[in-house]
């Protein structure tokens, strides 16, 4: 087939600017992961999840102070736990006179001497680089909430925690009328 003048040219030019265009999907791929790390590390880094327990309804409060890595103390209505697993029945602690609940305390120990991150620490910074925070249903008794806090305290936690709810502040609530 014979093309005339300008349709010989547009063939020759198409022709010349026909390139194999490949895309470098390994720099791709390094690019992908390096954002993949980037978010692992840093969206993981503020969030602490307590386990949440149909049998506690924590109490609510204004405290906006962010909650920091911590041993769990989950006390229910039959039972105080840790990781899941019970270390003492409710009835038997508050039938105890002992302001000390033993197994709680074991446990709590033996959490705090696996803590790999308190190993070069000495003993006064290490008592206050223990933080435990306790889960306890709003309507258990005080009395048994002292001897979690008493335990937690022999066992040479340092920082102690409540969890409650957070509720918005007067104040919040009385910025958002006003707007």
């Amino acid at each position: 087939m014979h093309y005339t003048g300008r349709a010989a040219r547009m063939k020759r030019h198409h022709k010349r600017n026909k390139s194999n265009i490949a895309i470098n999907l390994v720099s791709m791929i390094d690019m992908l992961t390096v954002l993949v790390f980037f978010l692992l590390v840093y969206s993981t880094e503020q969030v602490e999840v307590l386990p949440s327990s149909k049998d506690v309804q924590l109490p609510a409060s204004i405290a906006e102070a962010p909650i920091q890595y911590a041993v769990v103390v989950v006390v229910t209505e039959h039972d105080v736990l840790i990781h899941g697993a019970s270390v003492g029945k409710i009835d038997e602690i508050l039938a105890s006179d002992a302001p000390i609940i033993p197994d709680l305390k074991a446990e709590l120990e033996a959490e705090a001497n696996g803590m790999v991150r308190l190993t070069g620490l000495s003993e006064q910074e290490r008592i206050a680089a223990l933080q435990v925070t306790i889960m306890a249903d709003k309507e258990l008794p005080y009395r048994l909430v002292r001897k979690v806090l008493a335990t937690s305290t022999a066992a040479s936690y340092g920082k102690l925690s409540l969890a409650v709810l957070q509720k918005p502040s007067d104040l919040a609530l009385a910025s958002v009328a006003r707007n």
